[in-house]
């Protein structure tokens, strides 16, 4: 019996197999012009532009430098938390739920996948991966106020409320897909530099 597939060409020129992933066939350029495009919260959000993953993954990095002291690699896994959405989209929690383990257990071979190619443990640490979940969840409460039109007692409902003088400067971000992309990519260069020479 053959064995199902599920390829993908990408603009590198890859063909990634959704399926059973390589980290060879996986390049930073394809995941950064994804997640730019990819838009949170379906695209129902304030704004001219809708409000991508990539800008997403942005702000949890530096949520989780304001959470404490992090090195660069564990800021480069928060940065790449979300990357398989490059490929599988953003879905909300409640349709995710819905589908069922199938979809997890995409994300999480595609995540395995992308943690090898950029030099991760296959398995995010349980400690760090806490800690990208709260920053995470105080992105999903800015975003949710700022932009997807909670009021801040609904939103404290759904992600908990943040200590808002801890975030004191951050902030969602509304850029074209382009320069979302060449910011997530600018950002990506760094951590991998900062964690090579640590």
């Amino acid at each position: 019996m053959a064995r199902m597939r599920a390829w993908q060409r990408m603009l590198s020129g890859r063909r990634l197999d959704l399926l059973d992933p390589t980290p060879m066939d996986i390049e930073i350029a394809d995941i950064a012009h994804g997640l730019a495009f990819v838009a949170r919260w379906n695209g129902q959000t304030l704004g001219d532009w809708p409000y991508s993953v990539a800008e997403h993954s942005l702000l949890v990095v530096d949520i989780l430098d304001r959470l404490g002291p992090s090195t660069p690699a564990e800021r480069l896994a928060a940065l790449l938390h979300d990357a398989p959405e490059y490929v599988i989209g953003d879905m909300i929690s409640p349709v995710k739920s819905a589908v069922g383990p199938d979809y997890e257990a995409l994300d999480e071979r595609l995540q395995t996948a992308i943690n090898l190619r950029f030099g991760l443990p296959a398995a995010t640490p349980q400690r760090l991966k806490r800690r990208i979940k709260k920053a995470d969840r105080i992105s999903a409460w800015l975003e949710a106020t700022q932009i997807a039109g909670f009021t801040e007692a609904e939103a404290d409902r759904y992600f908990g409320r943040p200590n808002l003088a801890s975030l004191r400067g951050l902030g969602v971000t509304l850029r074209p897909p382009a320069e979302a992309r060449a910011a997530f990519l600018d950002r990506h260069a760094t951590l991998s530099a900062e964690r090579d020479a640590a």
